[in-house]
């Protein structure tokens, strides 16, 4: 599997590169490469922004530098890149990144294209064959962004994560019907007056199972013990 993320800031990925999970799936041959637009833009002094059409604040990533670095990297004609990957472009205006769509995105070669200041030249939608955003408030970048998709797409690839059950019973999965991840505690058994439920120091496996399914979904803060 081949990941590439096109940005301004390759080096804000450094601490994700590192990560044990990346580091795993990377040994397995996945992948991780980062493309600085700058060095491919064809225009001189490393532009690769400019005004916007009919005015505003801000600067906009110029579609042209987008295809230069995309065809400096793939070779071919941009347009053609996702012919044979994902090209997801980090948007507020795309589809919510959920469990689903990193599933979907975990099935083959991705390419990640981070916008900054006003985001990206609409006519990249001719390149992409995804829009995708992380949430409804706006970030000064995709790099962030980035990192949270591409986080979520490596924990499905079989091996990156070293216990494979944990992807399995994670929150959102298949395995949980889609629900949010049942509660859990660790030692001490009780601190500051606040105890650890009895059922899962009762050592019932079955009691404890049971317990368990009933709290899947729940996303609702405990209520404070005075």
């Amino acid at each position: 599997m081949r990941l590439d993320v096109f940005t301004l800031f390759p080096d804000a990925f450094t601490w994700f590169s590192q990560q044990p999970h990346v580091a795993r799936a990377r040994e397995l041959g996945v992948a991780l490469n980062l493309w600085d637009y700058r060095v491919h833009t064809p225009l001189r002094h490393g532009q690769v922004d400019d005004a916007p059409y009919g005015g505003g604040a801000g600067m906009v990533l110029r579609i042209d530098v987008i295809c230069a670095a995309l065809e400096g990297v793939f070779g071919g004609d941009a347009v053609d890149v996702r012919l044979a990957r994902r090209v997801v472009e980090l948007t507020p205006r795309g589809r919510q990144l959920d469990d689903a769509l990193a599933t979907e995105l975990a099935t083959g070669d991705l390419c990640v294209l981070c916008g900054r200041y006003e985001g990206i030249d609409e006519r990249v939608a001719q390149l992409v064959t995804d829009r995708v955003s992380i949430g409804p408030y706006v970030l000064s970048g995709g790099e962030i962004a980035a990192q949270a998709l591409l986080d979520a797409v490596v924990r499905k690839i079989d091996g990156a994560v070293s216990n494979p059950e944990s992807v399995a019973a994670d929150s959102f999965s298949p395995g949980l019907g889609g629900a949010c991840e049942y509660p859990h505690y660790t030692r001490p058994a009780e601190f500051r007056g606040w105890p650890v439920p009895a059922v899962l120091l009762s050592g019932d496996h079955a009691a404890v199972e049971r317990w368990r399914r009933e709290r899947l979904g729940s996303g609702e803060p405990p209520p404070h013990q005075d």
